[in-house]
């Protein structure tokens, strides 16, 4: 087992423990507990799989469950409703925790129903997804979508600790692994060249589900993912780059309708529209840009844009944007291969161009 911190500062540093069967180690989990209270929120994907071993983990607790719809769709604020709902009728105290069993979805809705509910509970996440464990698990964004923009809803709020186990990803199916390697993928273009160039090399084995190549990327991904995190928790600065692909990738799930495309495939898709307009602004070259949408080629995953959305409605959805400022279109971009810059005032011209012009 690889134990990486995240550190923070007044304290609020935590451990994710990455590894095989984790979920088997109850003493992972029940050094983070706080007292007998503990609830548990997951999907009805996942509670068939992981939640029976859970509750025995946790047998001498007062141990309930939420278990929601999968998908999304579902991450609103009336279906985070139902976890309050649970939590108020079996009287939970502010000293009990919350633990988030599933994907990012439910990890969003998990850590921000815990940040919300008495003024805050503890939390755990325990990622089952591959995105979730290399990304959205690690450094405290939790929240809701709105009919109008995606995750413009939620709080920064730590969890206890992130426990990683690498074999529920044996239940994952290949597009939902795919979709994690993208934000795979994303640390290599904005920080970690030389992980970008292993990913290349190693992409066939990781789409074959090579033990050894899925735990290397899990915990190189988490690394970098602490590194940001730690030198900037709120996001005033660099953790910002966390977001590349994500401001055209959050417009495709909103106009497409949440649920039609997985967070990763329109990330993916995200990602090449801004490797389009880093090179319109002259920042990468043709092969650059080609080798990006290689990757992500390679990876399974979709390189194209909805044929159905037009780049008035790209432009009317990006404008809802938690990095927006002063009303200015605000995106991540590439300075280079395995270098992001800050968030980019965007001109509508060269983004329109992008917007028109790129095609996969």
């Amino acid at each position: 087992m690889k134990v990486l911190q995240v550190e923070l500062d007044q304290g609020r540093g935590y451990p994710i423990y990455i590894g095989s069967g984790l979920l088997a180690q109850p003493e992972l989990l029940t050094r983070h507990i706080r007292s007998k209270q503990v609830v548990v929120v997951t999907n009805e994907t996942i509670a068939p799989l992981y939640l029976s071993a859970l509750q025995a983990t946790l047998s001498a607790y007062q141990l309930e469950t939420v278990v929601l719809p999968d998908g999304e769709q579902y991450k609103t604020l009336q279906y985070l409703e139902k976890i309050f709902d649970h939590l108020l009728a079996k009287k939970f105290s502010r000293n009990s925790t919350l633990i988030a069993l599933g994907g990012g979805v439910i990890g969003d809705m998990g850590g921000f129903a815990a940040a919300c509910y008495q003024r805050g509970i503890a939390f755990v996440q325990i990622p089952t997804t591959l995105l979730a464990q290399v990304d959205s698990s690690v450094g405290g964004k939790t929240g809701v979508n709105h009919p109008l923009g995606k995750n413009m809803i939620g709080a920064f709020y730590q969890p206890q600790c992130v426990i990683a186990d690498a074999d529920v990803l044996d239940t994952l199916d290949d597009r939902q692994l795919s979709a994690g390697l993208a934000e795979v993928i994303k640390y290599g273009l904005i920080r970690d060249p030389e992980f970008l160039q292993w990913l290349e090399a190693n992409m066939p084995l990781l789409i074959a589900r090579d033990k050894a190549a899925l735990a290397y990327a899990i915990e190189r991904s988490c690394a970098n993912k602490a590194a940001v995190v730690g030198e900037d928790e709120f996001e005033s600065g660099v953790r910002a780059t966390l977001n590349l692909g994500h401001t055209f990738g959050h417009a495709i799930e909103t106009g497409s309708g949440y649920g039609h495309y997985l967070h990763g495939e329109a990330v993916a898709i995200g990602t090449c529209f801004a490797a389009d307009l880093s090179r319109r602004l002259g920042w990468l070259n043709d092969k650059d840009v080609e080798r990006i949408v290689a990757l992500f080629k390679a990876a399974r995953l979709p390189v194209t844009p909805p044929a159905d959305m037009t780049p008035e409605q790209y432009v009317d959805l990006m404008a809802v944007d938690k990095k927006n400022v002063d009303g200015k279109i605000r995106v991540i971009l590439l300075k280079q291969v395995g270098k992001a810059s800050l968030p980019v005032n965007v001109d509508l011209d060269p983004l329109q161009a992008t917007l028109k012009g790129y095609v996969g």
